[in-house]
């Protein structure tokens, strides 16, 4: 069962979004917060494997959860959920940590399957997403930190970094490459180390950034 937590500070969302998650029986809501302040305080506590984040709400904002939860070093696999088709925020979200983002309007086998593929350490910046994203960062504060000039990876390392681009998990690439899953785990370690970045989402980015993918 994946344990989820909501975060939203308009009650009918939450109501709707929990709704659609109790018609799947692998996903358990385990929790609501209406704001940043209560989202911080509690999902330490409660622990859930995923969170589905609002970016937009009073008091502290999705970002300011994002970027508080991160430093304490008790942020879980974070979907940005929003209503709003920026750009921006959503590369701030992924450069404080989120996994990917999806809009409010998403079918429930579109939130389930993405629930699913964050909570196996997969991410949801798909190709086609990150291709319109890097599109718009032009002229936008994009930087995040990353080396400069990367460590040359090994054919295998960038067929893997691709999948990954492909929101695939390490189980699913692992099944994919017909090798064990601690493998995969090792060549994502590697390919993190040499494009000098801390997460699978940058290393994305950063692919797509430098032609890779």
């Amino acid at each position: 069962m994946i344990r989820v937590f909501l975060v939203d500070d308009q009650t009918l969302v939450r109501q709707g979004v929990r709704s659609l998650l109790a018609l799947s029986d692998e996903i358990e809501v385990v929790g609501e917060a209406a704001d940043g302040a209560e989202a911080i305080e509690r999902i330490p506590a409660v622990r859930p494997d995923v969170v589905l984040l609002d970016m937009r709400m009073p008091k502290l904002s999705g970002l300011d959860v994002l970027h508080a939860l991160a430093q304490a070093g008790t942020l879980p696999p974070t979907i940005i959920l929003t209503t709003f088709d920026d750009d921006q925020l959503v590369v701030a979200g992924i450069k404080a940590g989120a996994r990917g983002y999806l809009l409010k309007d998403v079918s429930l086998e579109q939130l389930v399957e993405a629930v699913r593929t964050v909570a196996g350490g997969g991410s949801l910046v798909a190709p086609v997403v990150t291709q319109r994203l890097l599109t718009g960062l032009k002229g936008l504060e994009t930087t995040f930190a990353s080396l400069d000039r990367p460590d040359p990876l090994t054919d295998r390392e960038t067929e893997i970094l691709r999948l990954m681009a492909g929101g695939f998990s390490n189980k699913e690439i692992a099944n994919s490459l017909g090798v064990a899953e601690g493998t995969v785990k090792n060549h994502v370690s590697n390919i993190l180390s040499k494009l000098g970045v801390r997460d699978r989402t940058r290393a994305v980015l950063k692919a797509f950034e430098m032609g890779i993918v």
